[in-house]
């Protein structure tokens, strides 16, 4: 499904799943950068346990950002992993477990919208660059000014797949960072740091779910985990419900549509390369200060808490007079399958069910009116029932007809009201453009060259209408210059558009008239509607991929070979007699290695990340495989309106062709490629204050070659199977930094070990349910909160997970304190109020020093560099709850505010908020204002890295 569409449609109807982050900002002394000390209590008033990250979800934007300059080599791409994530950790602050995945080897499902999205971005960048070209040699030839190219590495995106050098180096490169935060971060310092690279099979997110599938069939798991997972795709709304898990949360960026792009010719912003004129940069600021600021602010970061969507989709699925016991688990399952009709990874979306047009909200109502005769759910822990399903779909399939039909009203009426604000727009406009000095100019250009400017603005006007007195032939609409004279441009006629309305793709389909469903399977798959064993063939695949989803979101992946053979979805109104269907898959399947997936994904022009033998097989004319590599191939644009929503016609790899080529190049591998083309799995990472680093040196030491159980009592729990790692990360060894720009780690604590998770027979169920031992979170939707998409107003969502905080405010002896402070009657114009460039607020927001006023750090010269980051010990290290007959449960948000003996102590921790519920003020005598003064705590600046503790 489309991720904006299905984001945008969610977070509507649910407004009160999102939550605005609270992000703590690095802070500037004395012109030393101190960095977030993450093991202070977490500012969103929420305390998380396990924080994973869907890698990919951070490496793409890293790596080449659609909103500013990319990074210019392979290393400052590193350095923006790594500080995104560092900006990531320091929001969530887990205490338990960091678990980071990327994507490996996928199952041959996936691997089609894989081959698919890299096909288009290979024709799309050709494409781009031939643009790009045509366009320079017009502007150069018109005497136009373009900046000097930068020399910088050509990055090509389809190198983020498993198996090339660059992931490779990657999965090296995240090893020393891990090292490194964990000798020298106090936020990582009880932290268990699992990394699953791209050697490991599996999608990222798949892999991070079958752990916590796994982790939770063993009896020392916590029932009462908070969970944070980190990354954009839709699809892991999914996967967190699917886990029931009671407390899981969401994190990613906020989605902000339309963000500016700067052009690929001269890197300014405003216009694309199509249009790029070849004028001169504007100067940013009265000495050009600003120029390499860009417009956007840094982006933003949002939660989504899964436990209020829970609370969301109990209310809208209850159903009262059920034949059945209602189960809310098992109506949350039903509504995840039902969301898979409307696209995913693995299927395109049925014809009639688009999620913009209300297709999940009618799926629901029809599942609600139906369920009365089904007797039952329609899914039970990943598989699914399809006789309960056929009636769901049939029910759609009686008004197929209808919602095709209000789809084309819907279009017309769209464009009508298009043409009437063209036409308005136009009519509204003046009918000719004033040049000379009466030329309109956007703010802040006046200065920029080609302007004119009115030195005498007076004598200028009084020339002019002197000028129209003694000159009557001259027109009316002409335009002078600034010494009055006419203008030899004149008035510049606006040009009216040739056409009211956009040229419309062709649509042979037509399926808002009779004969809908011939015309689509003559026209998608060429074959009649009448041929009905055809379309059993299509319904039968398609049913097939619904099964194999739904268990892979549920018990992992059932086949790594099966996948949909077809690029268009049947009718709902076919899925008659899909009862009888066999839903089986073969067992025993093996993922592809990753260099045979990048034969299978790539096209011809990223072959470069191939062996030579093998790349030859891409391009040479007499290969077997030589049709797998279309040169061109169309996209149908299936109704839609832009290339990039259409459907790539691709052909799809036939495994065993593809394998029987390759074995005669296999022998050409060298060692390193050979290395790269085998499967690996997870490795784990502890510092030298965690419980289990004595157990894994020890068991280097012993040099066993045998698994050894995960002891839990160390681990949090966490069960698993560890094995030595030939390549560890060892302490009192010198781990070698990657990346040019960083240094080397001279005084390493941290150890490393290949870690597996715990192993289950083939045919073993997960059981999707809520775990005992489970407490729900306390409820927070109210009364007024299901009308809030619907009242007319406009909904803000809460700040952090407190839905009680005051707002902070200043009183008036703080507004008296800036009026010392800030410098009064220096801003001029009708601009002067407005808000400092973004550089403004880098370093610290408190008062500035005034002259004379003793710097920070003589303030604290009693005080060790080495204690400076010392707080209340984390959270796991403190006594957990009593899970036996009568405890008070201890929810996740306020674990930190409960103790044995009061509700609330407020100096449990220094920086806990105040009376009231919202962060206390500090007063120039230092300490808070209504608890003890102990004087202000300010820590030195460290004297090497991030931090120094023993």
């Amino acid at each position: 499904m489309g991720v904006p569409a299905f984001f945008r449609w969610l977070s509507r109807k649910y407004p009160s799943i999102i939550v605005n982050c609270v992000e703590e900002k690095p802070k500037e002394c004395s012109g030393v950068k101190i960095p977030v000390d993450a093991s202070k209590p977490n500012p969103n008033d929420v305390e998380f346990d396990n924080l994973y990250l869907d890698m990919n979800g951070i490496i793409h934007p890293c790596t080449h950002p659609e909103d500013k300059p990319a990074p210019k080599n392979e290393d400052e791409m590193m350095v923006a992993i790594f500080e995104y994530i560092d900006r990531l950790f320091n929001i969530v602050r887990p205490r338990r477990l960091l678990y980071m995945a990327i994507d490996g080897v996928a199952p041959r499902a996936k691997m089609n919208q894989q081959r698919s999205r890299r096909f288009r971005a290979s024709k799309e960048g050709m494409e781009a660059a031939v643009e790009k070209q045509r366009v320079k040699e017009e502007i150069l030839a018109k005497g136009g000014f373009l900046p000097p190219e930068e020399i910088k590495e050509r990055f090509d995106s389809n190198c983020i797949t498993p198996g090339t050098e660059f992931m490779d180096n990657l999965a090296k490169c995240l090893r020393y960072y891990i090292a490194d935060r964990l000798n020298n971060d106090p936020g990582w310092k009880n932290l268990t740091v699992i990394l699953s690279d791209a050697s490991a099979p599996g999608e990222g997110e798949h892999k991070i779910m079958d752990y916590i599938r796994r982790q939770r069939a063993q009896p020392n798991h916590d029932p009462n985990t908070h969970h944070c997972l980190c990354g954009a795709d839709a699809d892991l709304i999914m996967l967190g419900l699917a886990t029931h898990e009671p407390n899981f949360t969401i994190i990613r960026e906020e989605f902000k549509p339309n963000k500016p792009k700067p052009c690929g010719l001269c890197n300014q912003f405003g216009h694309e390369v199509k249009d790029c004129e070849g004028l001169p940069r504007e100067k940013k600021g009265k000495h050009d200060e600003l120029a390499d600021s860009l417009p956007c602010a840094e982006g933003e970061f949002i939660f989504l808490r899964l436990s209020v969507l829970r609370e969301y989709l109990e209310r809208e699925l209850t159903m009262a007079s059920l034949p059945f016991t209602f189960d809310v688990e098992r109506s949350i399952d039903d509504w995840v399958f039902m969301c898979f009709f409307v696209g995913n990874d693995f299927l395109p979306h049925l014809p009639s069910l688009e999620i913009r047009e209300g297709a999940i909200d009618r799926l629901v109502n029809i599942y609600k009116n139906v369920v009365h005769k089904t007797g039952g759910y329609l899914t039970e822990s990943g598989y699914v029932n399809l006789q309960r399903v056929q009636m769901i779909m049939l029910a759609v399939g009686e008004v197929e007809d209808s919602i095709f039909k209000k789809r084309k009203d819907d279009e017309d009426s769209f464009r009508r009201r298009q043409k009437e604000k063209r036409k308005r727009m136009k009519r509204d406009q003046p009918s000719f453009s004033p040049g000379g000095i009466l030329t309109p100019h956007a703010l802040g250009s006046r200065n920029s060259p080609g302007s004119q400017v009115a030195h005498n603005p007076r004598q200028a006007a009084y020339e002019m209408r002197m000028q129209n007195n003694s000159s009557p032939s001259v027109s009316p609409n002409a335009s002078f210059t600034s010494d009055g004279s006419p203008s030899p441009r004149g008035g510049i006629k606006r040009k009216a558009e040739d056409s009211d309305s956009e040229p419309e793709p062709e649509d042979n389909v037509r399926l808002w008239e009779a004969g809908w469903k011939q015309r689509y399977y003559k026209n998608k798959f060429d074959v009649d509607a009448a041929d009905e064993k055809f379309r059993r063939k299509v319904v039968q695949s398609y049913v097939e991929g619904l099964c194999w989803v739904l268990r892979y979101y549920y018990q992992g992946c059932a086949s790594w070979k099966w996948y949909y053979p077809f690029h268009y979805a049947p009718f709902a109104s076919d899925f008659e007699g899909i009862a009888d269907m066999a839903s089986d898959f073969e067992k025993g399947t093996k993922p592809f290695k990753p260099l045979e997936q990048l034969m299978g994904v790539f096209p011809a022009a990223s072959g470069n990340f191939l062996p030579p033998s093998w790349r030859k097989l891409m391009s040479d004319p007499d290969s077997s495989i030589i049709d797998f590599y279309p040169e061109d191939f169309a996209v149908d644009l299936n109704g839609k309106k832009y290339a990039w929503q259409g459907v790539a016609l691709l052909p799809f790899v036939d495994e065993r062709r593809l394998r029987a080529a390759l074995e005669e190049v296999y022998p050409d591998l060298t060692p390193e490629e050979t290395r790269r083309n085998s499967l690996g799995g997870d490795v784990l990472f502890v510092g030298k204050h965690h419980p289990l680093h004595d157990f894994l040196l020890e068991l280097y030491k012993t040099g066993s070659s045998e698994s050894v159980d995960v002891p839990p009592e160390l681990c949090h729990g966490i069960q698993g199977k560890f094995s030595l790692d030939e390549e560890a990360i060892l302490p009192d060894q010198i781990v070698c930094s990657p990346v040019p720009m960083l240094r080397d780690l001279t005084q390493n604590a941290a150890i490393s070990i290949n870690f597996k998770d715990p192993q289950f027979a083939e045919d073993y169920i997960f059981k999707a349910i809520m775990l005992p031992g489970a407490r729900k979170p306390a409820p927070v939707l109210k009364p007024g909160d299901w009308e809030k998409s619907s009242n007319g107003r406009q909904w803000k969502p809460q700040l952090n997970f407190n839905r009680d905080r005051r707002p902070v405010h200043l009183d008036p002896a703080a507004f008296r304190a800036l009026g010392h402070v800030m410098p009064r009657g220096s801003g001029t114009g009708v601009y002067s109020n407005a808000a400092p460039p973004p550089a403004t607020y880098q370093g610290n927001l408190y008062r500035p020093l005034l002259r004379g006023q003793a710097q920070i750090p003589k303030l604290m010269s009693n005080m060790r560099p080495q204690d400076s980051w010392r707080g209340p010990p984390p959270l796991f290290q403190q006594q957990r709850f009593d899970r036996g007959v009568g405890a008070e449960p201890l929810l996740p948000w306020n674990r930190m505010l409960q103790t044995p003996n009061a509700a609330f102590q407020p100096n449990q921790y220094q920086m806990l908020a105040g009376p009231g519920g919202y962060a206390p003020r500090r007063d120039d005598r230092g300490g808070r204002q209504g608890y003890p003064r102990e004087g202000r705590k300010y820590p030195l600046p460290p004297p090497s890295g991030r931090y120094s503790w023993n």
